[in-house]
């Protein structure tokens, strides 16, 4: 039996691993905010399972089990994020912490379930893609509202970081994914934007927020 423990570190692994292919102890450590010695045991434990390929002094590798791993675990935290926004009527900024634990059960049939009575979901509340049961992703082309231009109108599809503190300025805000924004003006010093949308004419969002806000156009 897989430890929770593991499954956190081949998380941590997936998600690093798609902002740069390989990843550094260093970088793990640090994602996981453990010491570099607790890795080197934990990377030895991911070889010898077959999802890691590790070689000291180098940089780790998911091997394409390690990634296929990875991503049933946040198959299941996606899916339960989900079924509890869709089906229990919690906020989205309410359900990560119950999805991390919800995700280390052991029980497919479960989560299959989740995923029919839900009418198998491609996105969690984030916007986040929900693997399938192979492990696959579906990537939605996308770019921060940041790289757009004034007059564009765009849509929010999905959120590159997802804290509860973020999610709740954007409840502040009645920002929510699908909400359409028109980019008015862009601030020379500091690249905050001013931009309208449903019941506010004239928002300023600042580049921090800006940089977190994945749209498309419309």
């Amino acid at each position: 039996m897989v430890s929770s423990t593991v499954e956190n570190y081949l998380k941590a692994l997936y998600k690093l691993a798609n902002e740069n292919a390989e990843v550094n102890i260093s970088e793990l450590s640090s994602e996981l905010e453990v010491s570099k010695p607790t890795v080197n045991a934990m990377v030895k434990t991911l070889q010898q399972h077959g999802w890691v390929i590790y070689t000291k002094y180098k940089p780790l590798k998911l091997t394409e089990e390690g990634r296929k791993a990875a991503a049933l675990i946040l198959r299941k935290h996606r899916l339960t994020e989900m079924f509890l926004v869709e089906k229990m009527g919690f906020g989205w900024e309410e359900v990560h912490e119950i999805a991390e634990q919800v995700e280390h059960i052991k029980a497919p049939a479960l989560f299959d379930r989740m995923d029919e009575l839900m009418d198998y979901p491609k996105v969690d509340p984030h916007g986040s893609p929900i693997p399938d049961k192979d492990g696959n992703i579906i990537q939605k082309d996308s770019k921060k509202l940041s790289e757009h231009e004034v007059g564009e109108k765009v849509m929010l599809i999905a959120l590159n970081h997802s804290s509860k503190e973020f999610l709740e300025f954007l409840d502040s805000r009645d920002i929510s994914l699908n909400t359409v924004f028109e980019i008015k003006s862009v601030e020379n010093f500091d690249d905050s934007m001013v931009v309208s949308y449903e019941k506010h004419p004239s928002e300023t969002l600042s580049q921090k927020v800006c940089e977190r806000l994945l749209v498309e156009k419309v």
